[in-house]
C-alpha cells in the first residue's frame, strides 16, 4: 500500500508541476498579447491624434472657424440690437402708461365733479 501511495504521490507532483508549467507558459503568453495590444493601442492612438490635427488644421476646418467666428459677432451684434431696441420700446411704453394713468385721473376727477353737480341740480341742493 505504500509503493501505491508512493506512486500516486509522484504522479501528484509530476501532474502539479506540468499545471505550474503550463500556467507559465499562460502567463507569459498573457503577457506577450497584453504588450502587443498596449502597442498597437498606442499606435492607433497617435494616428487618430494625427488625424484629428490634420482635420483641425486643414484648410476647410479653418473656413468653418471663420464662418463660426463670424455668425458669432454677427449674433452678438444682434443681440445688442435687439436688447437696446427692447430697452427703448419698454421705456416709451412706462411714458405712455403714466401720461395714460394720469389722464385717466384727469378724467375721473372731471366726471366726479359733473356727476355731483347733475346730482346737486336735479336734488336741488
Amino acid at each position: 500500500m505504500s509503493e501505491t501511495n508512493s506512486n500516486s504521490k509522484g504522479k501528484l507532483h509530476q501532474t502539479g508541476e506540468k499545471i505550474e508549467e503550463f500556467a507559465k507558459k499562460v502567463e507569459g503568453k498573457a503577457s506577450e498579447i497584453a504588450g502587443d495590444v498596449g502597442e498597437k493601442l498606442t499606435d492607433f492612438t497617435e494616428d487618430a491624434k494625427e488625424k484629428v490635427s490634420e482635420l483641425l488644421e486643414s484648410e476647410e476646418a479653418q473656413k468653418i472657424k471663420s464662418k463660426v467666428n463670424e455668425f458669432t459677432e454677427d449674433a452678438k451684434e444682434t443681440f445688442e440690437d435687439v436688447s437696446e431696441k427692447a430697452s427703448e420700446l419698454a421705456s416709451e411704453a412706462g411714458e405712455h402708461l403714466a401720461d395714460f394713468a394720469q389722464e385717466a385721473e384727469e378724467e375721473i376727477k372731471e366726471t366726479a365733479k359733473k356727476t355731483k353737480n347733475f346730482f346737486q341740480r336735479l336734488f336741488g341742493k
